[in-house]
C-alpha cells in the first residue's frame, strides 16, 4: 500500500528579530517555500513585521519568547524569577537551568505568556493560527504545563511539537548541536501528555533541529523527513512540519530582542536557509518524496475527523527513541 501524500508545513521563526530577517521570510513566503510564521512580539521589528503579515496575508503564529531580550507582561516592571538583575530574560541555556533547578515560578511564566497573547492580538487583531516556543522553551518540564493551560484557555489549539526521530545519531551535528537537540526531543516527549490533556494539536511528525543553519541541504530534509515518519500509520495523509529560519544577516545595533541581535542572527548561515529553501532543488526533492507544501490553517481543516494531531501516533512516539 502506498503511503498517501505527506503535507508539510514549512515555518519560519523569529519573524519580528530584525527587519533584515523578515525581509528574507517575506521573499521566502511570496515564492511559497515558507508557509508560515512564528511572530516575536518582543522583537524589535514585531510591529513592522505585524504589518507585513497583514499585507501579504502570512498565516502567523506567536514564537512564545521566556529566554531572550525584555519581557511584555509584569516581569518588565519588577523583580521576577524569569529575569537576571538586569532586567532581561535568563538566555537560552539559563532559563533551562532555573527550570532545572526550581528557581522559575511557574506563576510568572504563565503572566508572560499571557501578556505575549495579548499583544500578539494588539498587532494583528487577531489570535495567532499556532502557538510555539522560541528555543523550545515550551516543552520545557513544569513550564510545558503552563503553556498548555494558557492555550487551552485563550483558544488556541495548534502547537510544535519539536520531537525529531533519530537527530541524536546525526553525525553533522556539532557535539553541543546535538546534545542540545536531543534534549530538546526528550523534553518534547514527556510534554505530549500535558499537551494532549490540554487539547492541544501538532503535526504527526517534526523536522529542523538536525537541518538548522549551515547543516540544511535538500538531501538533509528530505532524510529527516524520512527518519521523521517512519512507524506513523498510513491511515491518513501523514502531517510535518520543517522548523526554519531564513534572513538576511541582523546588521547590529539593529534587531534582537533588546539586547542586539545575536551571533547566529548576524551570520550568513540565515542566508544559507534562504537560498536552500528557495532553490529548485529543495522543491524538486520534496516533489518526488510526495510531499506538498500546505499552510497550518488549511492543513487543519483538511482533518476534522481527527481529534488531535499527534493523538493517533502517541503510543508511538512514547516508545523509547531509537539509538
Amino acid at each position: 500500500m502506498a503511503r498517501p501524500r505527506v503535507r508539510l508545513v514549512v515555518t519560519a521563526d523569529d519573524f519580528g528579530y530584525c527587519p533584515r530577517r523578515d525581509e528574507g521570510i517575506v521573499e521566502a513566503f511570496l515564492a511559497g517555500a515558507v508557509t508560515s510564521v512564528s511572530l516575536l512580539v518582543n522583537g524589535a521589528a514585531a510591529e513592522s513585521a505585524a504589518e507585513l503579515a497583514r499585507r501579504h496575508r502570512i498565516p502567523t503564529g506567536l514564537h512564545a519568547n521566556l529566554s531572550e531580550g525584555l519581557p511584555v507582561g509584569p516581569a518588565r516592571h519588577g523583580v521576577s524569577s524569569l529575569l537576571s538583575p538586569e532586567g532581561f530574560f535568563l538566555g537560552k541555556m539559563g532559563f533551562r537551568k532555573a527550570v532545572a533547578a526550581g528557581d522559575v515560578v511557574l506563576t510568572q511564566v504563565r503572566e508572560e505568556l499571557e501578556a505575549q497573547l495579548s499583544r500578539f492580538r494588539e498587532l494583528l487583531g487577531r489570535d495567532p493560527t499556532h502557538v510555539d516556543g522560541h528555543q523550545h522553551v515550551h516543552v520545557l518540564p513544569g513550564v510545558c504545563q503552563v503553556f498548555a493551560e494558557a492555550l487551552q484557555t485563550c483558544g488556541v489549539s495548534f502547537t510544535r511539537l519539536p520531537l525529531e526521530r533519530g537527530v541524536g545519531s546525526c553525525a553533522w551535528l556539532e557535539a553541543p548541536a546535538r546534545s542540545f537537540a536531543s534534549a530538546v526531543e526528550r523534553d518534547a516527549r514527556a510534554a505530549m501528555g500535558p499537551f494532549a490533556h490540554h487539547g492541544l494539536r501538532w503535526t504527526d511528525a517534526f523536522v529542523g533541529l538536525s537541518t538548522c543553519g549551515r547543516h540544511m541541504s535538500a538531501h538533509r530534509v528530505s532524510g529527516a523527513l524520512a527518519r521523521a515518519l517512519e512507524g506513523i500509520p498510513m491511515s491518513h495523509a501523514p502531517t510535518a512540519e520543517l522548523m526554519t529560519h531564513p534572513g538576511y544577516p541582523s546588521v547590529p545595533p539593529a534587531g534582537g530582542c533588546g539586547e542586539g541581535p545575536d551571533a547566529f542572527s548576524c551570520s550568513w548561515e540565515r542566508l544559507h536557509e534562504l537560498r536552500i529553501l528557495t532553490a529548485p532543488a529543495l522543491r524538486a526533492q520534496l516533489a518526488k518524496d510526495g510531499v506538498e507544501l500546505c499552510a497550518l490553517d488549511n492543513l487543519d481543516s483538511k482533518r476534522p475527523q481527527e481529534e488531535t494531531p499527534g493523538e493517533a501516533i502517541l503510543e508511538t512516539f512514547l516508545e523509547p527513541s531509537p539509538p
